[in-house]
């Protein structure tokens, strides 16, 4: 597989390999959640049409981000599936704009069945950002500056070595309640069979995420708010280890 490494790193980080199930609002909303821990993001492009099924673009404000999360996510299970990341071969509008080089694109007309040559031209350069301002690059509503980890919402989990202490901190347990638990303070010998064999004696658990070189926190998911309330209520502070206090909060959308 093509990592991007013959592709000069830029802005934009092009994404492949994406649950073709997962509805676009929600695919962005995650994509966002899992990639503004590296970086402001400028724009997410997410489209279900046929040609753009199971693709995406993150569009960071500095190349240094887009470097790290292409690194860190790289191969990473993303909605039961690995992602695949590259860096983007043509800028996004938004850089184009900042760089002045900027050239409206003509939209090209819809192929007809069986013009084979049409379709092969519009697969080579897949990448159209609508034009749009965003809002606080990175940011979901509500969701502040140095938001980490436990700030991704359902199914979408991640980590990164190079975060300042400062930003990994818990924030404060005042998050909205969902299907998606965040667990911290693991001991170092957690792993996926002991918090599957804990978290699934609570009704509509579904599935436990481990976070790549972090031993310490994890995610795990259930089928409706309610049963991880449930679960959440009766686990919080339940010592794994002896002198090891499960914190659990709700990853916050």
């Amino acid at each position: 597989m093509d990592t991007g490494n013959q592709i000069e790193p830029n802005n934009t980080i092009y994404i492949n390999n994406l649950n073709e199930k997962i509805k676009k609002d929600e695919l962005k909303k995650s994509l966002s959640a899992v990639f503004s821990q590296f970086g402001g993001i400028l724009n997410i492009v997410a489209m279900q049409t046929l040609r753009m099924r199971g693709q995406a673009f993150v569009v960071f404000d500095d190349i240094k981000s887009a470097a790290n999360a292409l690194t860190t996510m790289q191969s990473f299970p993303f909605y039961d599936k690995p992602m695949r990341i590259q860096f983007a071969k043509t800028d996004s509008d938004i850089i184009a704009k900042r760089k002045g080089t900027y050239v409206k694109r003509i939209k090209e007309p819809r192929p007809e069945l069986g013009d084979k040559k049409k379709k092969k031209k519009a697969a080579k350069d897949p990448f159209k950002v609508p034009e749009q301002i965003p809002q606080q690059p990175g940011l979901l509503p509500g969701v502040p500056p140095g938001a980490m980890v436990q700030s991704l919402v359902p199914n979408i989990f991640s980590a990164h070595h190079g975060i300042p202490p400062a930003m990994q901190q818990m924030p404060p347990n005042s998050q909205a309640r969902n299907h998606i638990l965040f667990l911290s303070n693991l001991p170092k010998e957690t792993n996926e069979q002991m918090l599957t064999r804990l978290f699934k004696e609570y009704r509509g658990f579904k599935e436990v995420r481990l976070i790549p070189s972090r031993h310490d926190i994890a995610f795990v998911e259930y089928d409706n708010d309610k049963n991880a309330s449930m679960a959440k209520e009766n686990l919080d502070g339940f010592n794994i280890m002896p002198g090891c206090p499960l914190s659990i909060s709700f990853a916050n959308k």
